[in-house]
């Protein structure tokens, strides 16, 4: 399982953010692509941040509390983002996973730009895939 590569694994297409932009626009994004978190990223794809549904959440239920709507994502934003390589372990992303908070991870290349994304379910996917052929090469050698 170690040969599992996050590459094999990841959202290749991540819903993705920008520091200008409203907490609304990024509701509406969430809404519609139904992720639950993604980068921040600049003009050309490097990760500056982090933003997840909980994140807007808060912001969106102060902004109906005091009527206000004035925040963009650079000010609710993680800056420090827990990221991983293409080329990086399954099994050791899952095991990271069970103790850091993150569900969903940025994947970057070696000059901190977005290649995609990959979630909690994507690693379980991987899990599950590998497990099942796993059983059944065994089930075949058992039979021999």
């Amino acid at each position: 399982m170690e040969s599992l590569k996050i590459q094999e694994y990841m959202n290749h297409y991540p819903v993705t953010f920008t520091e200008t932009m409203s907490v609304e626009e990024a509701t509406i994004r969430f809404l519609k692509t139904k992720q639950i978190g993604g980068p921040v990223v600049d003009q050309n794809y490097k990760v500056l941040g982090f933003i997840s549904e909980g994140d807007v959440l808060e912001k969106m239920l102060e902004t109906i509390y005091f009527n206000e709507n004035v925040a963009i994502i650079k000010d609710i934003m993680s800056k420090q983002v827990l990221s991983v390589k293409p080329y990086d372990s399954i099994i050791e992303l899952g095991q990271s996973m069970r103790k850091n908070k993150p569900k969903v991870y940025p994947v970057i290349d070696d000059d901190g730009n977005l290649l995609g994304t990959i979630a909690r379910n994507e690693v379980l996917q991987a899990c599950y895939k590998h497990g099942k052929a796993r059983s059944s090469i065994e089930k075949e050698h058992a039979s021999v």
